[in-house]
């Protein structure tokens, strides 16, 4: 896994709508990374360090929350979001 772009901010949670927003457009590939690294079995910690740029032993909670938010919005895309995608 290699790290974020750089000075790009990773929100803690994901501005959520029932369409793809621009937060989504800018953070495509964090959802990727997110849901990849998910199904491979990551540790949340390591995802949570390099894929959200994020120090999980210094700030747990945060991690952990942004982290969710993340996934949750990254299902949404690849099971309805990407329609708004395809369409446009």
């Amino acid at each position: 896994m290699s790290p974020p772009k750089a000075g790009r901010r990773i929100a803690d949670e994901v501005p959520w709508s029932d369409h793809v927003n621009d937060y989504d457009r800018a953070h495509f590939d964090i959802y990727l990374r997110v849901l990849d690294a998910t199904d491979e079995g990551a540790d949340p910690e390591e995802i949570i360090e390099i894929v959200l740029n994020l120090d999980p032993v210094k700030e747990p909670g945060r991690g952990r929350k942004m982290l969710e938010s993340h996934l949750r919005r990254a299902r949404w895309m690849s099971k309805q979001g990407f329609w708004d995608l395809i369409r446009h």
